[in-house]
């Protein structure tokens, strides 16, 4: 791995004054903040169910293909993250390798995406937050109030800085993994449905033909995980830190999630799993809990989905402001949105508009009576999946084109071969993503039209934005892009210099 490329003189260092909390998350600290923003059990419990309904007992396997892919994209991803260090990752990493227009396009996609995904999640803390409310204490109150409660918790813990949310990110997160681990050690031992098979990891089973619609839903269950990047100017040790959390955490996502699924398809019978996922899909895995494990148990799961989509909420808020952060440094957005708080190096004026824009949509979907579930989270979450599949797609293009014209002695596997099966695996993914919206939104056409046409929309504003500083404001426009921190000498702490 070279030190430089060429072109690393034009890095702009980040200044004190303006800077994130340089030296604060450790590997463990990213790979729980990460992995809190893919809510394990919220995923489990009431995602998988709809893979399980369009892949059956393959789902297992699909798991371990997309993590493959994942692998791929994020070795070509993480050799680029040496170059540049960025709380904008999908922004700087575009900008570099195609250009700042198309950079710019991709940081108000990257923008909407993750505001999309985090405030889609309010949805499902509200819907599961209501019943468990009228489960104990048999009064239904409105799923907004909950929602608010926890946004007003979640703006208050991302003022308090990264420190005080990655020690509770990491709690939740085992606490949630603990207990699908507990799940799946009785099914285990109680055999099942009729004893262990392998047969959900059969080639012939995986890449049947039919199962399209599932691999469209089951790349949806890494998102995120790249923000281990978005992280990276906060990450004590440099590139090696990043690097490490994210093949960390792409390999747990596809070996727990698998392992997960596995034990779901074992509890109900590889054949029977897909006719059970039809048949009543929402309580599928509930049922797995209330049939195999102690009831104390199962009123324990249903407390932690909450706290899943809280800690989800938490961890993509934090990635949401970051984006906000790094397009105010720059002047693609306000510049007030690029300042930190003095004490805690929060990012609070991203954090304030983040969670105002948040607050606005729970009072709209309230006011109008839009369903929680079925509007917010998954009309949300479908913009946010299309968004982050496209910047995955479009990221693996720019790192060919940079690495192959800045760093060629990075290796032609890294330069050329990873990312370029990453692409190619992507733009597939895309296509069936595209062709199955229908079934992420539950929408129609009307709807269907306007989450894509929101995304096009944000890539137009941001080439836009780019193309009028490039002819009102040239010096601003020169400096898009080249923010970023030094990477630490090899063993010592980093420390974040210079001046922007």
């Amino acid at each position: 791995m070279p030190g430089r490329p060429p072109d690393s003189s034009a890095n702009a260092p980040v200044s004190q004054a303006g800077a994130l909390a340089g030296n604060a998350m450790g590997t463990k600290d990213l790979v729980f903040t990460v992995l809190a923003a893919l809510a394990p059990l919220t995923l489990i419990v009431a995602v998988a169910p709809l893979h399980f309904l369009k892949g059956g007992a393959a789902v297992p396997g699909g798991y371990l293909v997309a993590g493959v892919v994942m692998a791929l994209f994020a070795v070509g991803f993480m050799t680029m993250s040496r170059y540049v260090r960025n709380a904008g990752a999908f922004y700087a990493t575009v900008s570099r390798g195609l250009g700042k227009p198309a950079g710019s396009g991709a940081a108000m996609l990257a923008v909407v995406a993750y505001n999309a995904l985090q405030i889609s999640t309010y949805g499902a803390l509200g819907v599961y937050a209501t019943e468990t409310f009228a489960n104990y204490f048999h009064r239904d109150v409105p799923w907004w109030v909950f929602a608010i409660v926890s946004l007003v918790f979640v703006g208050w813990l991302g003022y308090r800085g990264i420190h005080t949310s990655a020690r509770i990110l990491g709690v939740l997160l085992v606490l949630e993994t603990a207990v699908l681990v507990v799940l799946a050690v009785y099914v285990l031992v109680k055999g099942g449905a009729g004893g262990w098979s392998a047969e959900p990891f059969a080639p012939t089973r995986v890449f049947d033909p039919g199962n399209g619609a599932m691999f469209a839903l089951v790349a949806g269950a890494f998102m995120g995980f790249e923000a281990t990047a978005i992280f990276s100017e906060e990450a004590r040790g440099g590139i090696r830190t990043v690097r490490r959390a994210t093949y960390v955490a792409v390999g747990f996502i596809a070996v727990f999630y698998a392992f997960i699924t596995w034990v779901v398809v074992m509890a109900y019978g590889v054949d029977k799993i897909a006719a059970a996922a039809e048949a009543d899909p929402v309580n599928l895995v509930v049922a797995v809990f209330d049939r195999y494990v102690p009831a104390p148990i199962t009123e324990v799961m249903h407390i932690l989905l909450l706290t899943s989509a809280f800690a989800a909420l938490l961890a993509l808020h934090n990635a949401a402001n970051r984006y906000f952060y790094a397009m105010g440094r720059e002047g693609l957005l306000p510049r007030p949105l690029g300042r930190t708080h003095p004490r805690t190096k929060a990012p609070w004026t991203a954090g304030l508009v983040q969670t105002v824009l948040a607050a606005a949509a729970i009072v709209v979907f309230a006011v109008f009576g839009i369903d929680p579930y079925l509007g917010l989270l998954l009309w949300g979450s479908a913009l946010g999946f299309l968004g982050i599949i496209c910047l995955w797609a479009l990221c693996s293009l720019a790192i060919i084109r940079f690495l192959r014209r800045e760093a060629p002695e990075a290796g032609i596997f890294r330069t050329t071969i990873a990312p370029g099966l990453s692409f190619a695996a992507l733009a597939v993914v895309l296509f069936l993503v595209l062709s199955n919206l229908p079934l992420l939104t539950g929408a129609g056409t009307a709807t269907n039209v306007l989450i894509v046409g929101l995304g096009v929309a944000a890539v137009v504003a941001g080439v836009a934005r780019a193309l009028y500083l490039r002819a009102r404001a040239p010096r601003l426009y020169a400096g898009l892009a080249q923010t970023s921190v030094d990477e630490p000498p090899a063993g010592r702490r980093e420390p974040v210099t210079g001046n922007a």
